[in-house]
């Protein structure tokens, strides 16, 4: 693991050589490219999508998506590039990864060059191929990053992460804060350099945002660029898993969200390859049948193909049966309510994570319990953990900072995936160490009679919510809530309130 202090002076040294070199930064290690170094300039044009062309693609057949495609607006009209960079590894390797470089076209004034930059963190993907810049049907997240930004003036800089796409790794750096920052950052550095051949500047201001996955490390690159003294305008992380060692320590006392199972398998892989010594704890943690489940994501094959070739279980994360009798009501959790039907489906006789291990957690938990779940206590990760997840967790925890810039946390407090319980903890945690920083929190699932900032957006959300709940079921609401509706819904926030800077 490469020290905090490392990449940051790195990319600060690659920031100010940017203005002043043209295809690239000089390399120290013949074909070794260097941190932040533009790979291909000119970068290849993908596409060139009309406001009437995004809005077309929105849809793939689904409600949810087809109700959505009337609330978006965009006024420009987006030409998507694919860049290649160097950057590094969970181990400080060299590596290489993508992004897309969407970039606004047009007339309208909001259009027209120079304009600001939002560099754009993306959620879990369990498929390595992903390509943000690929704006085909599939790629709902990237259709809604040029809707809501691009399309409406803004130039995007969204990494595809290393380990994706035309990557050189061999994995992800799933959940590790400085990597993926560094990442984010080395992105930008290479669109700095690609921005002329595109004949569209920048104006300066420069915005970070981010979805689930893409929360974390949106929030974690607005922590690394004020450390190195690069100047954000204003940042808005969304629905992110902040709290790291609260949000796994809620899961194994029974709160078990959607897409688990992915989850605790790309952490396992992401800090055995940081950190080296995840499984040497003596207590195996998955199941014997599972025990390489870790090395498959992301992968090249679905989750639905791996589970019906018996390579991954299907929903339950833990064995139905306690590790001990006393341990039987959080197998699972029943509170709260809303989301006890969620929790259930972690649990069965097919589970991933070995009952031994189950307890060693638990009794780690509760011998050095985090300060925001279960009880806020100090609002802090726990002081001196044992577990080495729980020990890596800690150091991937975002609860050690407070920003500087504007920033905005938007998330939907009935979350089966990331549970809103990571939005609270860092406001709460924000507020008693750091009560002046400017942060503003949008639950844009709170009732639309509630006064407070985005009001006609809640509103949207839950007319929305209320009409997919009408046509398809409760269920179906469930299902598409974190991919869907509360991404949709939050970027436009997001974006709202990048507009008043």
């Amino acid at each position: 693991m490469l020290p905090r202090t490392w990449p940051l002076l790195i990319v600060v040294v690659l920031f100010a050589s940017a203005a002043h070199v043209g295809d690239s930064f000089a390399q120290t290690t013949p074909g070794v490219p260097e941190r932040g170094q533009l790979l291909e300039n000119p970068p290849p044009q993908l596409g060139f999508y009309s406001p009437s062309d995004l809005i077309s693609h929105i849809t793939d057949g689904t409600v949810s998506r087809w109700l959505l495609r009337w609330t978006f607006s965009p006024r420009c009209s987006v030409v998507v590039y694919q860049l290649r960079y160097g950057t590094v590894g969970g181990q400080g390797e060299p590596t290489t990864a993508s992004a897309a470089l969407m970039v606004p076209a047009g007339s309208d004034a909001a259009c027209v060059s120079p304009r600001p930059i939002v560099l754009y963190a993306h959620g879990k993907r369990n498929l390595t191929f992903f390509n943000m810049a690929d704006l085909s049907g599939s790629n709902y997240e990237g259709l809604i990053v040029a809707l809501a930004l691009a399309g409406d003036g803004y130039i995007v800089v969204a990494p595809n992460y290393a380990g994706y796409d035309t990557s050189t790794l061999g994995y992800h750096p799933f959940m590790n804060a400085d990597q993926q920052a560094a990442d984010m950052m080395d992105a930008l550095a290479a669109a700095r350099v690609a921005l002329p051949s595109t004949s569209v500047a920048d104006n300066q201001k420069l915005f970070i945002t981010g979805y689930s996955e893409g929360g974390y490390v949106a929030m974690a690159t607005h922590r690394a660029l004020e450390a190195a003294g690069i100047p954000v305008t204003a940042s808005a992380p969304m629905s992110g898993p902040y709290a790291l060692v609260a949000f796994s320590d809620a899961m194994f006392m029974g709160q078990v969200g959607r897409g688990a199972v992915e989850e605790i398998l790309m952490l396992g892989s992401s800090y055995q390859h940081a950190y080296g010594n995840i499984d040497s704890s003596g207590v195996a943690m998955f199941e014997a049948k599972y025990a390489s489940a870790a090395t498959l994501l992301p992968g090249m094959i679905g989750t639905g193909t791996l589970v019906a070739e018996g390579l991954i279980p299907a929903s339950a994360v833990f064995s139905s049966t306690p590790p001990l009798p006393e341990l039987a009501w959080m197998t699972p959790a029943a509170a709260p309510g809303k989301l006890a039907s969620v929790f259930a489906q972690g649990f069965g006789t097919d589970n991933l994570i070995t009952n031994d291990y189950r307890l060693s957690y638990l009794q780690d938990a509760f011998s050095a319990p985090d300060g925001g779940y279960p009880n806020t206590t100090t609002g802090l990760p726990p002081d001196a953990p044992a577990n080495l997840l729980r020990q890596a967790l800690k150091q991937n925890d975002l609860r050690n900072w407070a920003p500087v810039a504007p920033t905005l946390l938007c998330a939907g407090d009935e979350d089966p995936v990331v549970f809103y319980l990571n939005t609270q903890l860092m406001q709460g945690y924000w507020a008693v160490t750091a009560p002046e920083s400017p942060v503003t929190v949008l639950d844009i699932d709170a009732p639309p009679s509630h006064d407070g900032p985005y009001k006609h957006l809640r509103k949207k959300f839950a007319e929305t919510k209320s009409l997919m709940r009408w046509i398809e079921g409760r269920s179906a609401v469930v299902e598409d809530y974190h991919d869907v509706l509360v991404p949709a819904f939050c970027l436009q926030a997001s974006k709202s309130f990048f507009d008043g800077f």
